[in-house]
């Protein structure tokens, strides 16, 4: 095991100076009489010019999200929308847990690495799915909706913690694992937005997505909790 020089009691005789923030720091982790970090009118006052996150494209045709009832139905086309772009991020950290399973060698059994390439497949398919929702509704799938750029940046550290090559197997299988926690309770919300809407038939079709999304989050479940206790 390698020295690990990160705590402090390392060096306990400077953990003092190690927790006190540097001068020019000191008035912004200072809190007032209401208990608010100092900068707390600064952070408000960026979040109050700063807009919106984007905006959801109007619909291509007429009978699209004109149909949906309820009170916002353009927020059907941006959960279509952040669904699409996880799915496409959820192929891509596949690809990269595929390379993670060659480089450990036999860590996997050979069935369990061609689940996972099917789990890939899936999520590919799901894009499509739901990139033919999006194009039934009247929606364009090639344009960036608020949540798909949410979701774009959410997933931009799932990737970097699956493409980083000192993480192991078994840490790259918790990072999957994460994704499809998110992702299996997204395909919930959504199913339920879109029977609220009044699209009974695209909803049955996302059911049987959420059902393989469930398969997925089943294996990697056991495959983390294999692979972690091995090495306990």
């Amino acid at each position: 095991m390698r020295h690990n020089r990160t705590g402090t009691q390392t060096a306990p005789a400077k953990a003092a100076s190690m927790l006190a923030p540097p001068c020019d720091d000191r008035c912004a982790f200072a809190t007032d009489n209401r208990g608010e970090l100092a900068d707390t009118p600064l952070r408000k006052t960026y979040c109050s010019d700063a807009g919106r996150l984007g905006s959801v494209p109007l619909a291509a045709r007429r009978n699209g999200a004109s149909s949906s009832r309820g009170r916002r139905p353009h927020l059907l086309m941006d959960k279509l929308g952040e669904r699409l772009a996880f799915e496409r991020t959820g192929v891509r950290l596949y690809d990269a847990l595929l390379i993670k399973c060659k480089a450990a060698g036999s860590a996997l059994q050979h069935s369990e690495i061609s689940m996972l390439r099917y789990f890939r497949d899936q999520e590919a398919q799901h894009f499509e799915l739901l990139a033919s929702a999006l194009e039934e509704l009247g929606g364009d799938s090639t344009a960036q909706t608020p949540g798909g750029d949410l979701v774009g940046v959410e997933g931009a550290g799932l990737v970097q913690a699956m493409n980083d090559p000192r993480a192991s197997l078994a840490q790259s299988l918790h990072v999957m694992f994460d994704a499809e926690l998110i992702d299996n309770a997204s395909w919930e919300l959504l199913i339920h937005l879109t029977r609220s809407a009044g699209h009974a038939a695209i909803a049955e079709r996302f059911e049987a997505a959420l059902r393989q999304e469930a398969a997925h989050l089943r294996t990697l479940k056991d495959l983390v909790t294999r692979l972690t206790l091995s090495d306990a």
